[in-house]
């Protein structure tokens, strides 16, 4: 095909060469005609790698226009996800915030009772370690009013003077 188009551009100048200028006519015929012929013959060159070149460029734009689109799609997606994920974090934290309150109240209610339960203990064993000081007394009370007795008695007493001498000691 290459080797008729050469031919015809060969014998294109040789048959509209322009020999115009040695009889002193116009050669605008033959110069349009070579014109035309040449503009075919580039057409028919350049019109199909042009055409791949540009339809190409086309197929291109309109698959990152489609990538893009995906990601835009995508994106969105990804969105409404965090917002969703969002959302679930808020009421997780109210969720929290109630639940802590809750455990808080129910801890404070149960150190109270725990206190109330140790100031109980305490004022028994307070109670209790008082009737013991006191017992502990009386018997120091008895055992010194007894060696007083004893010492300051080298006779027999009687009762009465016995109930008196304690008496006074413990009053």
């Amino acid at each position: 095909m290459g080797k008729i188009v050469v031919s015809m551009l060969m014998l294109s100048a040789f048959l509209f060469g322009s020999d115009a200028g040695a009889d002193g006519s116009s050669d605008i015929v033959s110069r349009t005609v070579n014109f035309l012929i040449f503009t075919g013959i580039l057409f028919y060159i350049l019109a199909e790698p042009v055409k791949s070149y540009f339809g190409g460029r086309s197929a291109g734009i309109a698959e990152e226009l489609n990538k893009v689109q995906e990601r835009l799609r995508d994106s969105k997606k990804l969105k409404e996800l965090a917002e969703q994920k969002v959302e679930e974090a808020s009421r997780f934290a109210i969720e929290l915030a109630e639940s802590s309150k809750k455990e808080n109240k129910i801890l404070a209610d149960k150190i109270a009772a725990q206190c109330e339960a140790e100031l109980e203990v305490i004022v028994k064993q307070n109670s209790a370690l008082m009737e013991l000081d006191k017992r502990k007394m009386v018997r120091e009370v008895v055992s010194e009013v007894m060696n007083d007795v004893m010492n300051s008695s080298n006779g027999a007493l009687g009762k009465e003077a016995m109930i008196e001498i304690l008496k006074k000691k413990v009053a």
